[in-house]
């Protein structure tokens, strides 16, 4: 019962969190599920086939709080269908061991720079209101759903991190699209595990509790997400995206660091992510009390018929 009531409490917050930054569901509960002795196709089909449930609540409660670009949900959406289905079918004899680092280094990559940029200059806003183009979104889609299946999680740190450089999508609306394509994901690569390894291996009350708490958090996410400033999103994504994928980096075989190095690693990353986070709140708020100062300003300033007036 004890372990049923934590594994509910790990989806609320692993739900909290995907629906609040665009990621980290899969990768919170399947690590849990792997740390009690799970097998890996058998926890990346229990977490995928909470997410059905999950993710259906999430684009719901996106959808009503107006965060979703279904644009984006469609057409990135069925090509990360066809790789989840594609990963979930051939996890068994597909090694990820060489994959993960390199996958790393890039998501590392496009994190620090989603961190530094968000940071030092707030929401890109060149390209925003642009269209995501299809030949960008379907090969992200693709990739993104292979990714997630063979590693249990993934979905979000593929495709949030990249859609978010683009600055061509509000933040909230990138959250909320990727939110909503993973029930796509979701449902196909649970058929794929199906195929894959059948159901024997699979504790559906492990999926039930996890699928409950995952719910509960769901509209709670969805509300956070459009009330939290971009930069200050941004940054906090940016930060997410880093130490994930620093922790994957130190832990694989290519330099399978000490736990002491880890440690160290992580504090200096969590520093570094704290001032990052408090700049942009005290930048966020000195850009309102500007915006208040020139508001106050304009309308206090004379219109041209004022002025004409005035000087006749």
């Amino acid at each position: 019962m004890r372990a049923l009531i934590l594994l509910g409490l790990v989806g609320f917050a692993a739900q909290l969190v995907d629906g609040s930054l665009g990621m980290a569901y899969g990768v919170t509960s399947t690590t849990l599920l792997l740390a009690v002795g799970t097998n890996a196709a058998a926890a990346s089909a229990t977490v995928h086939l909470a997410e059905i449930g999950t993710t259906l609540a999430s684009g719901i409660s996106h959808w009503r709080f107006g965060n979703i670009d279904w644009k984006v949900v469609i057409r990135i959406g069925l090509p990360g269908a066809v790789g989840a289905f594609a990963g979930a079918t051939f996890l068994s004899s597909l090694s990820t061991e060489v994959a993960a680092p390199v996958m790393s280094l890039i998501l590392l990559t496009l994190g620090a720079y989603i961190l530094a940029r968000f940071t030092a200059f707030g929401l890109p806003r060149g390209n925003l209101g642009k269209p995501l183009r299809r030949r960008f979104l379907a090969p992200l889609g693709l990739l993104g759903g292979f990714v997630d299946a063979t590693g249990g999680g993934g979905w979000g740190p593929v495709g949030t991190p990249a859609i978010l450089a683009s600055g061509r999508l509000a933040p909230r609306k990138v959250i909320g699209s990727i939110d909503a394509s993973e029930f796509l994901v979701a449902v196909a690569a649970s058929v794929g595990f199906f195929v894959g390894i059948g159901s024997e291996n699979i504790d559906f009350a492990w999926v039930a509790v996890l699928l409950l708490g995952g719910v509960i958090a769901a509209p709670i996410a969805a509300w956070l997400v459009r009330h939290i400033p971009p930069r200050i999103l941004g940054s906090a994504v940016g930060g997410v995206i880093v130490l994930t994928n620093v922790r994957t980096l130190l832990r694989s075989d290519w330099i399978d660091a000490p736990g002491g190095v880890q440690t160290v690693a992580y504090l200096i990353i969590a520093v570094i992510w704290a001032a990052a986070i408090a700049y942009s709140v005290r930048a966020y708020r000195r850009d309102k009390e500007n915006e208040t100062v020139e508001a106050i300003e304009g309308a206090r300033r004379p219109s041209a018929a004022e002025e004409e007036t005035a000087s006749a």
